[in-house]
């Protein structure tokens, strides 16, 4: 690995035409930071309602006996199929639309469906409430990503879109926190009910107070690249780039397994170290609240500081950490003590949430300012359908055929095989991704200057 100083002009993400200068319609410091704040407060309520699922798997599937393999279709495909699907869609709406009415729209949509979820009669009353919070969350993170491309320079773009990631680790947290006790203290109903009603309010407040900025305010943007380009036309760009993907097939990879360990470690911890749903969903949160949030910052608060030197550190930074990550892996799922597992956790969890900043930013940085929400759209898209839709299927798939030989243990060895596999494999991507990152960078480049 050799290190380089972009130059001017190398393709570099700081190297963007017009983003060391401030825009004439720039915000103020402190209402730019009141955007990004209650952006991660929108994407906390998002995590909130996604991930509180996981922490309630194992009283509904007591309720309505059903096997893993329809545990990881609720929690994974039924509710991915959708949300990626009118995702790319709903990006194209925000490249050309009001960014801030999108989000507000979904918020109400996303926490309605989660209420609704508490008065599920049946299974097939459940699958249907998660698909209608599918659809709501798709309308989410590409124009929150545009419009934080927009509020911040493309040398701290990483940092803010990391910030606004936290909301995963500190969503994640509050899911696990209070689906946990109030699981325990009611019913998995009630936890439904009592997390989505609050988004209600939250979509208002969104509606009245989120400002739109003018797109690519940060970026020398031509005539021709105001407007809109086609949903073709921006998909074959991306992959004429072999940077994004091997990018995108590596955070796909990456969400496969997390999406799976998201699903199943706290049913693996119920069932393997018979934990109460309060008492492991206080460590989850904790877990999250803490070495989480840690992660997702440092991912791309490294990535802008060891880019400005050489910006194949995006995909550096994800690579090493995932590699790190993977002994501690193991440690989580085979060391006998439950208390030791979860002590394992806290790197684990640092070193897992890097991913997350320097892979969006990069993303918005290989095209034009009219592409990003399509292209935050098309990544995603991909991230989704592999991570979140086929990776909690395929642990519970997997912990069902191992469950004959090895009874309450198979969920232990089904997530330890996916988690450990699916890492090493997200780690080669990575490094195939920085070895073409410079070229595509000056792809996107001509094309700025082409307009």
């Amino acid at each position: 690995m050799d290190s380089e100083t972009p130059q001017a002009g190398s393709g570099s993400p700081q190297a963007d035409s017009g983003s060391s200068q401030a825009p004439d319609d720039a915000f103020s410091t402190s209402y730019t930071r009141y955007a990004l704040g209650l952006l991660v407060v929108v994407y906390v309520f998002n995590f909130i309602d996604r991930s509180i699922l996981s922490i309630l798997l194992e009283s509904i599937k007591q309720e309505f006996q059903v096997s893993d393999t329809w545990l990881g279709f609720l929690h994974g495909i039924a509710f991915a199929a959708l949300y990626t699907t009118v995702g790319i869609p709903i990006a194209r709406w925000s490249d050309r639309g009001s960014r801030t009415s999108i989000i507000s729209l979904a918020v109400f949509v996303w926490s309605g469906f989660t209420a609704i979820t508490g008065f599920a009669q049946s299974f097939l009353h459940l699958v249907l409430a998660r698909i209608g919070v599918g659809i709501g969350e798709a309308g989410c993170s590409p124009p929150a990503h545009s419009l934080i491309s927009d509020y911040f320079p493309p040398e701290r773009r990483a940092t803010a879109l990391s910030i606004y990631s936290m909301g995963i680790p500190i969503g994640g947290g509050l899911g696990f926190l209070l689906g946990g006790w109030l699981d325990e203290w009611f019913d998995w109903r009630t936890a439904f009910i009592v997390v989505g009603a609050p988004g209600i309010l939250l979509a208002l407040i969104v509606k009245l107070t989120l400002k739109e900025p003018v797109r690519g305010r940060w970026d020398a943007v031509s005539a021709k690249q105001s407007k809109q380009p086609p949903a073709m036309d921006v998909l074959r760009f991306m992959r004429s780039l072999a940077s994004f993907r091997h990018m995108a097939i590596a955070a796909a990879l990456h969400a496969f397994y997390g999406y799976g360990a998201l699903a199943f470690n706290a049913v693996f911890f119920r069932r393997s170290h018979e934990m109460s749903s309060g008492e492991i969903g206080s460590w989850l949160a904790l877990i999250s609240f803490t070495a989480g949030v840690t992660g997702t910052f440092l991912g791309g608060y490294l990535s802008d500081r060891l880019g400005s030197r050489d910006y194949r550190w995006y995909m550096w930074i994800p690579a090493y950490a995932t590699l790190i990550y993977i002994p501690f892996a193991f440690a989580l799922y085979l060391w006998p003590s439950p208390y030791i597992a979860l002590a394992f956790a806290f790197p684990a969890s640092i070193l897992g949430g890097m991913y997350l900043g320097p892979t969006f930013a990069m993303t918005q940085s290989l095209v034009t300012p009219t592409m990003r929400a399509t292209a935050s759209a098309i990544l995603l898209f991909i991230i989704n359908m592999i991570g979140l839709g086929l990776g909690p299927q395929g642990v519970g798939i997997l912990s069902d055929l191992l469950a004959p030989r090895m009874d309450i243990e198979s969920m232990r060895y089904a997530l330890l095989f996916t988690v450990t596999v699916f890492a090493a494999w997200s780690v080669l991507h990575y490094l195939l991704a920085a070895r073409t990152l410079r070229e595509d960078l000056e792809a996107k480049s001509r094309l700025d200057a082409e307009g």
